[in-house]
């Protein structure tokens, strides 16, 4: 255990024994301050903070998987288009069916309509999952989608640089895709955008991780001539940035 952390320990169980023995010296029938109780709490049930941060990491990953599993017994169901619609729903994200003007969504409480389900056989045009927890495992429930022409995964916290080297699937009918906001996205991962040769709309703005954005817009151009790029939020000065240029161009192997 670090030196920060045994001390916090060390405090917690200072303050849950002054508790306990304030408790038990005293004549008043009134219960402790709530703070007082949860130090009490933490100290009986967690004899290491450490302890108490890992089962909260592990449980945050669990539920991430858990609502990225392959829906494979509704697909077995309903057919590879109403399991794809369905997972869509279920992380609250909306889509399109080809040959339909409507769209179906879930609310910000999970709530939607389950009118979807007359659509079976139906594949998906339009899907947009934008600020959901999709990740790279998920993606396996949209790979059947062979006419999806347009993905928004605008602000997705789990799209990373595996997630876009698995979007070759779609490069026979992709056409818009917005990875704008994904605090995980690298420069390196762009260069998967390569096979994705129908694209006609492309928005990588505010990428956090992406170094030399003026470059690497650059280089994006080279790759997808057809493809209309946007990026904001950026400073796109390039003075100075020759090593930067020869860096970037390694990353994405132009």
């Amino acid at each position: 255990m670090s030196a920060s952390m045994a001390v916090l320990h060390r405090c917690c169980q200072r303050s849950a024994l002054l508790v306990a023995r304030r408790q038990w010296i005293s004549s008043s029938a009134s219960r402790p301050p709530l703070v007082s109780r949860l130090l009490l709490f933490l100290t009986q049930r967690f004899y290491d903070v450490e302890m108490l941060i890992s089962w909260k990491s592990n449980f945050k990953r669990s539920q991430l998987q858990k609502k990225n599993a392959y829906y494979g017994f509704t697909e077995s169901f309903y057919g590879k288009d109403i399991a794809a619609a369905y997972y869509i729903l279920k992380l609250r994200g909306g889509f399109r069916f080809v040959g339909q003007s409507d769209w179906f969504r879930a609310n910000r409480r999970g709530k939607f309509s389950w009118d979807f389900l007359q659509f079976k056989n139906t594949p998906l045009e339009e899907v947009d999952m934008s600020h959901t927890l999709v990740n790279y495992t998920g993606l396996t429930n949209l790979a059947t989608q062979k006419q999806l022409r347009t993905l928004r995964l605008r602000g997705c916290p789990e799209i990373d640089d595996w997630f876009l080297a698995r979007l070759h699937i779609f490069q026979d009918s992709l056409e818009e895709l917005d990875i704008s906001e994904c605090p995980r996205i690298t420069t390196g991962g762009l260069v998967a955008l390569r096979n994705l040769k129908g694209l006609k709309l492309l928005n990588v703005s505010s990428l956090p991780r992406v170094s030399s954005p003026g470059l690497v817009i650059i280089l994006l151009e080279e790759m997808l001539p057809q493809c209309q790029i946007t990026a904001e939020g950026y400073n796109h000065s390039l003075r100075g940035a020759d090593e930067e240029d020869m860096e970037s161009r390694k990353s994405l192997n132009v």
